[in-house]
């Protein structure tokens, strides 16, 4: 493990060639693969799992249980929630068509693209490959099997959008068509097209 001024816990599982940056802390039980890039200030939670390669922005928060599979990427300030799971095997089976068991050399990982601030709420799952739009929110239990856009709300199985989100997380209003207000920042957002928001202030 490259030194770092991070955390972590006597009971967690840090390959030697992972990297932790300054301020990072990794909680009891967890495991951070080889190669693994656990940026400045993130937090991996109890029994949290980082695959090989993952690449873990700043300040992104990992909750209990979560399952993080390689080669997913997490961009600034991502939020995973608690047994959330980041898939990696689009056409999983544990033998092959012969009978013969799986090895590394019979697939191909592909990986989740979290974007900027966006959030994955306790126990979803995102079925690799897809990208999570910047700030997008994916509401709690929602299977998620294609992209979502910048500022979705989307929940359900399979999860789809459902209303816009701001920044600060909350829902929007739209005060007029096409126009969109955040409750909280009053930040102003305009709608372009169907799946697509763009912040104008």
């Amino acid at each position: 493990m490259t030194p770092s001024t991070g955390y972590v816990h006597a009971t967690a599982d840090v390959a030697d060639s992972a990297t932790i940056a300054d301020g990072a802390k990794i909680w009891h039980y967890a495991q951070v693969r080889e190669d693994a890039r656990i940026g400045a200030n993130v937090i991996v939670g109890r029994g949290a799992y980082v695959g090989t390669g993952v690449e873990v922005g700043d300040n992104c928060k990992i909750q209990n249980y979560a399952l993080v599979y390689e080669p997913a990427k997490l961009a600034r300030g991502v939020f995973i929630g608690p047994a959330v799971v980041l898939t990696n095997d689009h056409f999983p089976r544990a033998i092959n068509a012969d009978g013969t068991p799986k090895s590394a050399h019979d697939w191909e990982p592909v990986g989740v693209d979290i974007r900027e601030g966006a959030s994955i709420g306790a126990s979803a799952t995102c079925v690799a490959p897809v990208v999570i739009g910047r700030w997008a929110l994916v509401g709690s239990g929602s299977v998620v099997i294609k992209d979502v856009p910048d500022f979705a709300l989307v929940v359900g199985s399979p999860a789809r959008r459902v209303g816009w989100v701001g920044t600060a997380g909350h829902p929007l209003t739209e005060d007029s068509p096409g126009e969109w207000l955040c409750p909280v920042t009053g930040a102003r957002y305009r709608q372009v097209g169907d799946d697509e928001l763009i912040e104008v202030q």
